[in-house]
């Protein structure tokens, strides 16, 4: 079975979601010259409308990858460029100024026993030199080296190119090139030394593209990963994306600065709720039970437990949590009572990110009470976050064991195959549940996008216009079944049901900010009218401050306008937000290739216009 991503298994179906929370891992290339196609082309359709052709998600109008799976599949032999590029072998590439093997057999000795002669001894004899004599010995020098260099001796090659450096009156940027990899050959190899030549030969020829990949190298084995994006993303730009092993750097540096800074970031930063959004979408994938009777003589714990669900029905997760933590430190006198408020605990602890903490605060629930079913199945849900689908699978099974006429069951067990992509066996435990109780609407719903994601277009359409008339007054089906519509490009009915699910949850508390933005999507992708999709992303922001959805496509939308400062803003108040290190880095990785596109337009700006026509494939 193939590892499963972390998931929320059991949150209600939305594809907006997903797409915000996988954009970087499709969008690698897109990411970098998304400005450069605003700025010289005008083509802010560009994005969306090459991430247009659905491949699904946990929902109905998840974009697909726009990397070609055949092209990254391919194994191709390793080049010296490829292994120095990867910080694999000895002695770097091969530098560009060694006479081709084709040419040797002509030269008259591979180096002179003295790799100096002819250099001048002092300032007098330098003088006495035209500046035409110094730079032809400059050039001799440089030969030199290079042959010095191929027979790997390179301590001499570095002076060989430091008086070329010093005897030649016209600079040359080869010269400070071949002698940075020079130094990256020493042992230990000086790497430090290599960036201050590299800065020094792209002074002289600021696209050289060999000085670039050098420097960006020495800056990754110095683990100054944010540099090195921005050169390997610079290479990458200039080479128009030919360059596999230059692109797969940038991945790699970008992998590694926002896994240290998401480690360091998570070290010292406070734990916080989420989203009032994501907390209701995940707290109503479970049918309602009631809450824990007060016994006759309660205690003061037993008291403070009732307030929290007090709270918890009025959407106020603050003080729910806060409640349910001073209910467990008073004490609270019955088994039932502990195990609700250890589970109620664990909710939050694991919608906070915490996994492993509302592992402990389940599993004592079911220490309690071990047929507590619903414990079983959200800590199926933790452990599916933790990618541990055995025993996920395993405390579905005991659930079932302890009530197999449990709904809630089914319908989550179905919410993991149907992210596992087996939609088969999710749409026969959506149907399990639905026999045990179909007045749940989110089991409906999951059932028909699962039967859109099969291919069954129809009896998908069909099954959500069921839903809307078995369900009028509810916001939700209208939502999901406008993406299944905006996936098909009907873009005028799905604004239409985006509308109308903003007007039936108008008065629900907390309000449902996702038609908002899967609204401003679908007005971008009509009627490329970011002005309206911004405007309705900020308002769902009004009301819900913390909606990580809103502000990773307020993000989206300001790189299509060329308006990266601001899009590295939203960038960072999207790690503010991110739940788990999985979030937290995908933000910390749009943020930084962000920041490396606005330095590549700041550094060569008179490559804009060959980044748009390389996002319109000219």
């Amino acid at each position: 079975m193939a590892p499963v991503p972390p998931v929320e298994a059991a949150a209600p179906p939305s594809s907006i979601v997903d797409r915000a929370t996988r954009w970087v891992e499709e969008n690698q290339k897109l990411i970098l010259i998304g400005a450069g196609v605003a700025a010289a082309a005008g083509a802010g359709y560009y994005l969306y409308s090459r991430s247009g052709e659905s491949k699904g998600g946990d929902g109905a109008a998840a974009p697909p990858s726009t990397g070609s799976s055949s092209s990254k599949n391919k194994k191709k032999k390793k080049t010296k460029k490829d292994k120095f590029l990867k910080g694999e072998g000895t002695t770097g590439p091969l530098l560009e100024e060694i006479t081709p093997p084709e040419k040797k057999a002509d030269e008259k000795a591979a180096v002179v026993d003295d790799y100096l002669e002819g250099v001048p001894k002092d300032e007098a004899g330098l003088a006495a030199l035209s500046d035409a004599e110094r730079n032809a010995l400059g050039a001799t020098l440089k030969d030199r080296g290079n042959k010095l260099y191929s027979k790997k001796e390179f301590k001499k090659a570095v002076e060989c190119y430091s008086k070329a450096i010093d005897v030649s009156v016209k600079k040359d940027a080869v010269f400070y090139s071949n002698r940075a990899a020079c130094y990256t050959n020493y042992s230990p190899p000086e790497y430090e030394l290599c960036v201050k030549d590299c800065d020094e030969a792209l002074k002289l020829d600021r696209t050289y593209i060999k000085a670039l990949k050098r420097r960006a190298t020495a800056l990754e084995r110095l683990d100054r990963d944010e540099e090195a994006v921005r050169d390997f993303t610079a290479c990458t730009i200039i080479e128009r994306f030919q360059d596999e092993a230059a692109a797969a750097a940038v991945e790699r540096c970008l992998k590694k600065l926002a896994a240290r800074r998401a480690k360091d970031i998570l070290a010292s930063r406070e734990s916080k709720l989420p989203s009032p959004t994501f907390i209701s979408s995940y707290l109503a994938a479970f049918r309602p039970h009631a809450k824990p009777t007060v016994p006759e003589k309660p205690t003061d714990g037993d008291n403070t437990l009732s307030l929290a669900f007090d709270a918890l029905e009025a959407a106020d997760y603050v003080h729910t949590v806060s409640l349910v933590n001073e209910a467990i430190e008073q004490g609270i006198s019955t088994k039932q009572g502990e195990a609700e408020a250890y589970n109620l605990r664990g909710t939050f602890k694991f919608l906070i990110g915490d996994s492993l903490g509302a592992k402990a605060d389940l599993e004592k629930s079911l220490d309690l009470v071990p047929d507590f079913v619903q414990s079983w199945v959200k800590i199926a849900s933790v452990h599916m976050e933790l990618g541990d689908a055995t025993n996920a699978f395993a405390d579905f099974e005991t659930a079932i064991s302890h009530n197999a006429a449990d709904p809630d069951i089914y319908y989550h067990r179905g919410q993991v195959f149907f992210i596992m992509g087996e939609h088969d066996k999710a749409i026969a435990d959506y149907n399990k549940s639905i026999e045990l109780d179909d007045s749940f609407i989110f089991t409906h719903v999951q059932a028909a996008v699962a039967q859109y994601k099969q291919g069954e277009v129809a009896k998908s359409m069909a099954a959500f216009r069921r839903i809307l008339r078995n369900f009028p007054e509810r916001g939700e089906p209208s939502n999901y079944y406008g993406e299944i519509l905006l996936d098909q490009q009907k873009f005028q009915e799905s604004v239409e049901r985006f509308e109308r699910s903003i007007e039936l949850d108008q008065d629900r508390k907390p309000r449902n900010v996702l038609p908002y933005v899967n609204k401003a999507l679908a007005l971008f992708q009509w009627k490329q009218d970011i002005q309206a999709a911004e405007s309705l992303c900020k308002e769902a922001l009004d009301i819900d401050p913390d909606c990580d959805v809103a502000v990773a496509t307020l993000a989206q939308l300001s790189l299509q306008q060329g308006k990266i400062e601001e899009a590295i803003k939203w960038f960072e108040r999207s790690g503010n937000l991110a739940r788990t290190e999985g979030e937290l880095i995908n933000a910390i990785t749009y943020e930084h290739a962000s920041r490396a596109q606005a330095a590549f337009l700041k550094n060569f700006p008179e490559f804009a216009e060959r980044l748009g026509q390389i996002a319109q494939g000219v």
